[in-house]
């Protein structure tokens, strides 16, 4: 009875897999049979912004651990980017991967973790306290702040835009009878039209169609006259193709932090490095102080995380303009006469540090 009373009296134990392999296999389900696929992933441009965070992350400096090695740096970047969290196991041979996880919480903060820790013959599942494990999670929201969301999630209508539009381009190019033609000819024998269809036959297997011209023109009024090929080839440009794929483009690079203007094959090296200062500081950077926050807090000393100077994402040009200017200045003030403590002081008084 003592024991039955404990259990009734005992709280109930809640937990929550949003991210989980189910859940997953459950919203893939779903996004199936109602349509919205979501799988952007597998397209060039999400994958060529995937890749330039995990550049990004693994040519970061590190300070404060040894644990976030490079490798470890650009698989957190990726799982980021396509999961919107990335969950580590911390152990005295370094951080393990985690595919699954459960998650128990308190006052919306993580109190231990259920995790599958993937393995060559198999996975293991291992629990561990919130203290052990590192947790790395964008775009939370304050319903659920446990969980992160990718750019592709935020983004999905987007990503199922251009997801369809380059299926049905892939779908256009290998079933569409691209290059056929409708060739107008004299009638003749059908032996001799179903030589001269396979002479035509195409390489890819689209077919010439040759039709006789008798029953499109009367007879013997001069069949040749307004005769000439019909392409069987699709218009795209009616359909807005390529605006609609460049659109959606430019949008998924927008929700990964990349300026499209990095992708336009008229960009020069000004709109390059710009654009990368933009992934830097605005994306690559703040990511990085969530990480670096994180493994202070669970690492047990402060770690700091460096993604803009390895990047080289800086105005080079203009502190060199800048410091050009400064040197120009100090000497025409040493012509002048004025002390060097003065220009020292009109530095600091710009913020400049020599």
């Amino acid at each position: 009875m003592f024991g039955w009373l404990m259990n009734k009296l005992r709280p109930i134990e809640a937990r929550s897999s949003g991210s989980g392999y189910t859940a997953q296999v459950m919203a893939a389900r779903d996004s199936f049979i109602s349509g919205r696929r979501g799988v952007a992933e597998l397209t060039a441009t999400v994958q060529s912004c995937v890749s330039l965070w995990e550049g990004g992350f693994a040519m970061a400096d590190v300070s404060g651990t040894e644990l976030l090695t490079r490798q470890t740096m650009a698989m957190i970047a990726r799982a980021a980017a396509l999961n919107g969290e990335a969950v580590y196991l911390i152990t005295e041979l370094g951080l393990v991967p985690a595919t699954d996880w459960d998650v128990t919480t308190r006052d919306g903060k993580p109190r231990a973790y259920r995790l599958s820790i993937p393995e060559a013959g198999g996975g293991r599942t291992v629990t561990a306290l919130a203290a052990e494990v590192l947790h790395l999670r964008i775009g939370s929201d304050n319903l659920t702040p446990w969980i992160g969301t990718a750019p592709l999630r935020r983004s999905s209508l987007t990503g199922a835009m251009l997801h369809a539009v380059e299926s049905a381009l892939g779908e256009t190019f290998e079933n569409a009878p691209l290059g056929s033609q409708i060739v107008p000819l004299p009638d003749t024998g059908a032996e001799d039209m179903a030589s001269m269809r396979d002479e035509f036959r195409g390489r890819r297997g689209s077919t010439l169609v040759i039709e006789g011209i008798a029953q499109a023109t009367a007879a013997g009024m001069n069949p040749q006259i307004g005769q000439k090929p019909d392409q069987l080839s699709p218009d795209l440009s009616r359909s807005m193709t390529a605006e609609t794929l460049a659109a959606a483009r430019e949008g998924i690079l927008m929700a990964y932090g990349v300026l499209p203007s990095l992708v336009n094959r008229a960009a020069t090296g000004p709109v390059v490095r710009e654009a990368q200062r933009q992934l830097a500081i605005w994306t690559l950077q703040p990511i990085a102080a969530l990480l670096a926050d994180e493994a202070s807090a669970k690492l047990g000393g402060l770690v700091e995380i460096d993604t803009i100077r390895p990047l080289q994402a800086f105005d080079a040009g203009g502190r060199a303009r800048a410091l050009s200017a400064i040197i120009k200045t100090m000497a025409e003030a040493k012509e002048a006469g004025i002390p060097p403590g003065d220009v020292s002081g009109a530095m600091r008084m710009v913020d400049w540090k020599e």
